[in-house]
């Protein structure tokens, strides 16, 4: 589980989580973090960058559940955060049902 302030990713929460309340989402911070390396606009995405770190985007990245990325932002992150080379980025996660 990711430790960071929850009280620092309210306001991330609230506008790119608006289906709970900014409470209710950061009990999951990886969860908010990885909705705004999806869809955020550039100066949220700035701001949670400098609030979090690389490290934690690439853990949040690499622990990614299915549907939580599209194809554009699961590539751009991963060479964002050199965890992959042009051409040669994993998969996006997928549900399997038993």
């Amino acid at each position: 589980m990711i430790q960071i302030s929850q009280e620092s990713l309210k306001p991330l929460a609230s506008k790119y989580i608006w289906w709970k309340t900014p409470e209710e989402a950061v009990a999951m911070p990886e969860r908010v973090i990885a909705q705004v390396m999806n869809i955020g606009d550039y100066s949220d995405v700035q701001s949670l960058v400098s609030q979090v770190g690389d490290e934690v985007l690439r853990e949040v990245l690499t622990h990614a559940e299915a549907g939580q990325f599209n194809e554009r932002s699961w590539a751009y992150w991963h060479y964002r955060l050199e965890l992959s080379s042009v051409d040669h980025v994993p998969a996006l996660p997928v549900r399997r049902f038993a």
